[in-house]
């Protein structure tokens, strides 16, 4: 059977918009960065669908919201670009 609708999981430790959200190889999803009304974040989660929860990981060197964010062959994830009081050019590895 598939459900097709939405169903409530875990909150992340942190509220943010302009976030990035990628399905890593192992299928949990690192969310990176963003901006919680208040300030730029450098702040990173992990979703566990398995077990339904978040888990703080490693943060960004800098803060950024509307950063891309791509998941590389090598398992990689590569974030760039994005604002944090001004243009970044800045690109960093997860």
């Amino acid at each position: 059977m598939v459900f097709l609708g939405w169903l409530n999981t875990a909150t992340m430790n942190n509220g943010r918009v302009s976030h990035t959200a990628s399905v890593l190889t192992n299928e949990k999803v690192l969310v990176t960065g963003g901006y919680d009304l208040s300030s730029f974040l450098n702040s990173a989660e992990l979703y566990n669908p398995s077990t339904g929860t978040w888990a703080v990981t490693g943060s960004m060197n800098n803060a950024r919201e509307q950063q891309a964010a791509s998941v590389q062959m090598n398992r990689n994830v590569l974030v760039a670009g994005g604002i944090s009081n001004s243009l970044l050019n800045s690109a960093e590895l997860y």
